[in-house]
């Protein structure tokens, strides 16, 4: 293990967290703003990969932001006004409505896709694949964890 990164085994859990989600929502910012998505709202990339992924109803997204209901339900508007999301009304269930992404919101989910692509390349350059494989295995029970505790 590289010298630098030793520091780092004595830092608590949560802080790296912390520090690595900055670190990430930077990284994917300056793509989105170098791209010309520099007016999504907080949480809207968040939002926008989740909608375009598909599969995903959007109440699971926001549960998974732990956003109140108008919290979520202007996040959402702000995602419509700003060209992202689309409402339509349900086909199956004519009294509800969805939420699709828009061209401008597939334009900007594939530029976080890239900027991903991107950040796990270099992490990979930095601590190979098999670190990274664990790290998202680690990660992925951590969010177990997390939805056991809820």
């Amino acid at each position: 293990m590289p010298e630098d990164l030793l520091g780092d085994l004595q830092i608590p859990l949560p802080a790296l967290l912390r520090g690595a989600r900055s670190a990430a929502a930077r990284a994917l910012r300056s793509a989105l703003e170098e791209a010309g998505f520099d007016d999504l709202p907080a949480n809207g990339p968040y939002v926008i990969s989740a909608t375009t992924s598909g599969g995903i109803p959007l109440a699971r997204i926001i549960e998974r932001l732990g956003l109140s209901k108008q919290a979520a339900g202007h996040l959402v508007d702000l995602l419509v006004l700003r060209g992202y999301l689309d409402r339509e009304v349900d086909p199956e269930d004519r009294r509800r409505l969805v939420v699709l992404p828009t061209e401008r919101g597939v334009a900007a989910a594939e530029v976080l896709r890239a900027a991903a692509d991107q950040l796990e390349a270099e992490l990979v350059a930095k601590i190979g694949v098999e670190d990274l494989h664990a790290t998202r295995r680690t990660l992925a029970s951590l969010a177990t964890l997390a939805d056991h505790h809820a």
